[in-house]
């Protein structure tokens, strides 16, 4: 993998700038002005005070009129924009505009005028706003707290919201929201507020409620769901001075966040007098401008764009500045930033540290200072949250990109060829006899593919100074012919190929070089007729209508190598493609598998970008909620996470916890044994072969409970694993351990069981995950169900053992079931075997 340069490294940063007083339209010296401060985007308001004044007069006659008994249950109507109305036009300026609805409207008031008129001056502006081409309009968020009522104009909310995205096909709405809800943001009106007109008898006076970090994500939530996940609907999110619990910053995380706000009060100054933030609101930036589709950030009220009022004035620009690119990513409409985004000056005035645009320094100092990405960062590139249907590697033949993409990771072939250098150290220090005729080790590398594991095979023998004999298999007739050009040229013939489905491979046979499973002739390393390999292989040759070799020619496996593993481990059929191999053709008394064994486990997460894609897919694909997808799961947020008070839980505090589902282990003289945990069954009860040849042995069931401190929707369900390749050497994907088994490794991405519909549970609940391996004897399939209870709570029953007195009372823990997911199945598209 070629090493990314420093500046390619860093992530891109949009900077706009807001101001909440600002009334005059944006002209195109402004923008330039905007420009050569080095922002890449202004702010406009849609409409002018003049039309703030004119609803504000409907409004009070409207109530006069109410007052004296003219009207009754009429809603006064907000006639159309006038040129007076509004200072925004179509032109080359609108596409580095972001357009900012007037936020005195009120749509979640609980009098149905205010709510009715804030809703015809929203559509008056967002259809406007289309007209003229703003991609992005950001409205006011939902007020929460009216009297003593919490939460309940919400809905009426997101009613209006989903009738405004159908005003236009392409802008898109952002609601600007807190991090948290906090009782005293509802107390804090707007100059000029529609709220200010609402009557007495739908506010009644109410204690306040008290603070709750995840408030406007629970409003956030109804809003987005009755929208239908919305791909046109996005959240301004106003980041605070004072951060909220981490849980909180990990839920915005997942969610569709266009643009992240910062006001001057959000910084601090430091001891030179410069605007500043926090480490920990560093941490949150350099975080969520790791997104795949990172956001913009908008300074707001930070001062006036510097040199507006006096032309003459020398404009100071930001310091360390690295002009916007356009976006690479092509799934995105065009930002205001990148729709006009011009070249800027990078000998720029230095900016005073009480200038006008000190915060915009800042913001790109801060940009510059970005932490370096990791390897599998940079691998990853471009395939974060991308679903990728599972591989069918039994049933296809892979192309050479596929296995180009799998050889780039040097992480996992050096594992296993310290794996398997250990393991043939460890076999002459123990002095293990071989089943060679020769003397040498018999190695066997089963899905060979073009062969990077022969290689690292090769390489270990000869740093282990232990001879072998080396055998290779692979069904794929492409890939075949890589092994063979290989042997000749790089391997000087010292491989003995098979070109078989390793399942109905006999094993190694003594003095034949190369086989192949297409009886009655054999294939040879050479493709010229008349070489000395191929006159030396003219003796082994089957006869006519034989198809195979005499038995007592054929011997065992000493070292079995694959890397047969997917996403969830098994998913890609490992443990059914070693399976005859570990029981008929492994050395009975040492013979030694890498992997050995493996373990799948799983974990809830909200992930709402994947839901709307997989719903997305639904119509043309109705397999596409029952497929286990690999993705880089990047936009999502682990919903049990371990807390304080939790007991007997092995996992730091904020730690997600990920439970195991079932195990499988390849030794000799047995197949796939599960290894079970406290809630894992096999449907044969152990892990012996199975009689009647149907793979009920490799069928695995796993029932896990997992605890939910706060509330959250459940999308789908996460799912790792670990493998141990020889001893101490091990592979992981598994969030806690990767890290420390196999760091930087990008072989595997996680595997998505997705939910069909999304399952929302409360505070201090859990979940129970309900997860099956299943098999008919011809595919493998996977089925899955996550059901949400309320914590146990002590009861005590009075009748039961009546008869005894000393056990008339006895304490139970009784769980209240919440919701049920549907079931997930993926055997429309399950492994064919």
């Amino acid at each position: 993998m070629e090493p990314i340069s420093p500046a390619q490294n860093l992530p891109v940063f949009y900077v706009g700038q807001h101001e909440s007083k600002r009334q005059l339209p944006i002209l195109p010296q402004t923008l330039r002005l905007a420009l050569d401060c080095n922002y890449d985007m202004l702010t406009t308001p849609i409409t002018t005070p003049l039309f703030h004044s004119r609803v504000l007069t409907l409004l009070s006659t409207h109530f006069l009129d109410l007052k004296d008994g003219d009207l009754k249950d009429i809603t006064p109507r907000v006639s159309s924009l006038s040129a007076t109305d509004t200072g925004v036009a179509p032109g080359e300026t609108v596409s580095q505009l972001v357009g900012i609805a007037s936020p005195w409207i009120d749509l979640a008031s609980p009098d149905p005028i205010i709510h009715a008129v804030s809703r015809q001056v929203l559509e008056l502006e967002v259809s406007y706003a289309a007209f003229c081409g703003l991609g992005n309009v950001v409205i006011p968020g939902p007020k929460l707290q009216y009297g003593s009522s919490h939460g309940e104009g919400v809905m009426q909310y997101a009613y209006a919201i989903q009738d405004l995205l159908a005003l236009s096909n392409y802008t898109q709405i952002l609601i600007h929201l807190p991090m948290m809800y906090h009782p005293d943001q509802d107390g804090e009106e707007v100059e000029g507020s529609l709220n200010l007109f609402a009557r007495q008898e739908y506010t009644e006076e109410g204690g306040k409620s008290r603070h709750e970090y995840l408030g406007t994500w629970d409003a956030w939530h109804i809003i987005r769901t009755l929208c239908n996940y919305s791909s046109r609907l996005f959240i301004a999110l106003s980041v605070p001075r004072h951060l909220p619990a981490i849980h909180a910053q990990s839920r915005w995380h997942s969610e569709p966040i266009r643009l992240l706000s910062l006001n001057a009060q959000t910084f601090l100054p430091n001891p030179e007098g410069k605007p500043v933030l926090t480490k920990d609101h560093q941490a949150l930036i350099h975080r969520y401008m790791r997104l795949r589709t990172a956001p913009w950030i908008l300074l707001c009220d930070v001062g006036p764009l510097p040199g507006l009022s006096d032309p003459e004035a020398k404009i100071p620009a930001a310091d360390g500045a690295i002009p916007a690119k356009t976006s690479s990513d092509p799934e995105l409409s065009p930002t205001p930033a990148e729709a006009g985004q011009k070249e800027h000056s990078t000998s720029r005035t230095s900016t005073s540290n009480r200038g006008p645009a000190r915060h915009l320094s800042y913001i790109r100092e801060l940009q510059q200072k970005s932490p370096p990405q990791s390897i599998l960062e940079q691998f990853a590139a471009g395939y974060q949250d991308y679903l990728q249907g599972p591989l069918q590697p039994l049933s296809d033949n892979l192309e050479s990109m596929t296995y180009e993409v799998f050889e780039k990771d040097p992480v996992k072939y050096e594992l296993y060829e310290s794996a398997i250098r250990r393991a043939l150290t460890d076999w002459v220090s123990v002095g293990k006899t071989v089943s060679s005729p020769s003397g040498d080790i018999v190695v066997a590398v089963v899905g060979a593919g073009r062969g990077p594991l022969v290689t690292r095979a090769l390489k270990a023998s000869k740093d282990a100074g232990v001879k072998i004999e080396l055998w290779a298999v692979e069904k794929n007739p492409n890939a075949f012919v890589q092994l063979q050009r290989h042997n000749e040229l790089t391997w000087s013939n010292k491989v003995r190929l098979v070109q078989s489905d390793m399942r109905s491979w006999n094993g190694p046979v003594s003095s034949v070089t190369t086989q192949s499973s297409q009886a009655p002739h054999l294939q040879y390393q050479s493709h010229h007729p008349h070489s000395q390999q191929y006159r030396h292989n003219q003796s082994h040759q089957l006869k006519k209508g034989q198809t195979s070799l005499p038995s007592n020619s054929r011997y065992k496996i000493d070292i079995l190598i694959s890397e047969l593993l997917g996403s969830f481990a098994d998913n890609e059929l490992s443990p059914e493609c070693l399976d005859p191999l570990v029981t008929q053709h492994m050395n009975p008394t040492h013979g030694i598998s890498i992997p050995s064994s493996y373990t799948s486990y799983i974990t809830p997460i909200t992930a709402p970008k994947l839901y709307a894609d997989i719903s997305s897919r639904t119509p043309n694909d109705p397999t596409a909620p029952n497929t286990p997808y690999v993705v880089m799961l990047h936009a999502v947020d682990y919903l049990s996470t371990a807390i304080p008070s939790a007991k007997d839980i092995p996992f730091k505090v904020g730690e997600p916890i990920v439970k195991a589902a079932w195990s499988f282990s390849h030794a000799p003289t047995m197949t796939s044994t599960a290894k079970t945990t406290d809630a894992l069954t096999n449907d044969m009860g152990h892990g012996g072969i199975n009689d009647n040849n149907d793979n009920k042995h490799n069928t695995r069931s796993a029932r896990l409970s997992f605890p939910t401190p706060h509330r959250g929707c459940v999308h789908g369900l996460a799912g790792y694993f670990e493998a141990v390749l020889y001893g101490d050497i091990e592979l992981s994907t598994h969030p806690l351990t990767m890290e420390r088994k196999s760091p930087d490794m990008m072989s595997w991405f996680p595997i998505y069981f997705p939910l069909k519909t999304p399952l929302y549970f409360p505070d201090h609940s859990y979940l129970t995950v309900t997860l099956r391996r299943c098999t008919d004897g011809r595919k493998v399939w996977y089925e899955w169900m996550v059901e949400s209870f309320l914590e146990p709570t002590p009861m005590v029953d009075n009748n039961r053992n009546s008869n005894d007195s000393r056990l008339s009372k006895v304490e139970m823990k009784r769980k209240i079931r919440l919701g049920v997911s549907e079931l997930g199945s993926s055997k429309g598209s399950g492994c064919v075997m």
